[in-house]
């Protein structure tokens, strides 16, 4: 091979390795998400895994994150919890960045 081809093939494996980290990153965080608002609402153990469930599902209904805001923040509407969206949003990404890590370091 060529070193043309090698860099290629690198470059593509580098590729697919960081969508697959960014895809378990996101769920991870949209699991850490579901489990922050079950509390907010309420809700423990089993019912609680089974709404971050949910919020982990709702990230499939279309690309990017607002399918998974757009539902945490109905649920937190319903349920008159006073969460304003900056709030939501911020937690957002600081569960992204708390599952970047964990996963980072093998958790």
């Amino acid at each position: 091979m060529t070193t043309f081809d090698n860099r290629k093939d690198a470059a593509e494996k580098k590729f697919a390795h960081d969508a697959e980290l960014q895809f378990k990153a996101t769920a991870r965080r949209n699991k850490l998400l579901g489990l922050w608002v079950a509390e907010k609402l309420g809700k423990t153990g089993e019912a609680a895994e089974a709404y971050a469930k949910e919020v982990v599902k709702a990230d499939f209904e279309e690309a990017g994150d607002e399918d998974v805001f757009r539902k945490v923040h109905a649920d937190l509407a319903a349920a008159s919890a006073g969460i304003s969206d900056h709030v939501i949003r911020r937690t957002m990404e600081e569960l992204m960045a708390k599952a970047i890590a964990e996963i980072k370091a093998g958790a």
